[in-house]
């Protein structure tokens, strides 16, 4: 008869190794350096917020917390006031308009001229290929001036439209620098198979290659229309009527004290002076806002696009 104990194996199984914690090793002197990281990170969060969460806060307080200087993070004696004011007057919306306007159009120009000539740059047996370059990096150290763009765009006769705001700043050359890396760091073989299949330049640019640089697109996409909402230097140099003008040029006259609002008149001279202290911080929301909405959606594409056009792989 076989008992318990005999039926047992004579060697009992070896335990099982323990797995290596993978990552780095939670050493000491790392375990400091995540808490001063965040400690700084957190420290440029704040000050970064600050000013916006302020200029909100301001947007939604009465006149007089305003001026007494009392409104830091929360709004002091709310209203929306102002918000009516701003939202009720016809020239905010016509400016809005152009700036919804001017920034579509001259980032699609620029986008399109941006990726035709960094796509020519990014051949290397292109004949003329670094005097090209020497041309686009030329200008980031050297422009025309002042004057003479004013004189050149005048008499060109694109005063008063958008094409002088588009086509003098179409071309950005950090941008175009860094397409012509991405460009540079696709595989060849890929171009030379469509070469075999019959394609012509064209067809290999629009079927191949931007398929494969939608994180580019959509970052130099990002930079154009920041850059155009934002400009008003161009517009008050080359638009000289008012129902031209982007919201940028009405949100410098309510800084610079030209209001410009059709319905300030509707406050008695003896408020005047304080609504105009809510006034610019209302417009400054109104105006940042699409930006800030628009940016998650494109912020994934953000790091990768720019590490994707600065690394060659």
């Amino acid at each position: 008869m076989v008992t318990a104990e005999a039926a047992e194996p004579a060697t009992a199984p070896a335990p099982t190794p323990r797995r290596r914690r993978r990552g780095i090793r939670q050493t000491r002197g790392y375990r400091a350096f995540q808490v001063v990281n965040a400690i700084i990170l957190t420290a440029v969060v704040v000050v970064t917020l600050y000013p916006f969460v302020n200029i909100v806060a301001r947007s939604m307080s009465h006149e007089a917390y305003i001026i007494a200087g009392q409104v830091n993070l929360v709004p002091r004696g709310f209203t929306l006031d102002t918000y009516q004011l701003v939202l009720s007057d016809s020239m905010f919306w016509t400016n809005y308009r152009n700036t919804v306007f001017y920034t579509v159009t001259a980032t699609l120009i620029s986008i399109v001229m941006t990726t035709c000539y960094a796509y020519v740059l990014s051949k290397k047996d292109l004949k003329g290929r670094s005097a090209l370059v020497g041309i686009a990096v030329f200008t980031m150290f050297f422009t025309g001036g002042l004057i003479p763009n004013y004189v050149l765009v005048t008499s060109l006769g694109l005063k008063n439209s958008v094409w002088a705001i588009a086509l003098p700043n179409a071309i950005n050359v950090f941008n175009l620098l860094v397409m012509k890396a991405f460009f540079e760091s696709l595989p060849n073989d890929l171009e030379e198979a469509a070469a075999v299949d019959g394609l012509n330049t064209y067809g290999i640019l629009w079927r191949i290659v931007l398929p494969l640089s939608k994180a580019i697109v959509a970052t130099m996409v990002l930079f154009y229309a920041v850059a155009f909402w934002n400009s008003w230097f161009a517009a008050f140099l080359y638009l000289d009527r008012q129902e031209l003008w982007p919201v940028t040029i009405y949100l410098r006259n309510l800084i610079a004290g030209a209001t410009g609002a059709e319905n300030i008149g509707a406050i008695s001279e003896a408020n005047e002076v304080q609504a105009e202290a809510t006034l610019k911080a209302v417009t400054i929301v109104l105006t940042t806002l699409p930006i800030l909405l628009v940016y998650p959606f494109v912020q994934r594409y953000f790091v990768r696009g720019i590490m994707l056009g600065a690394v060659k792989g």
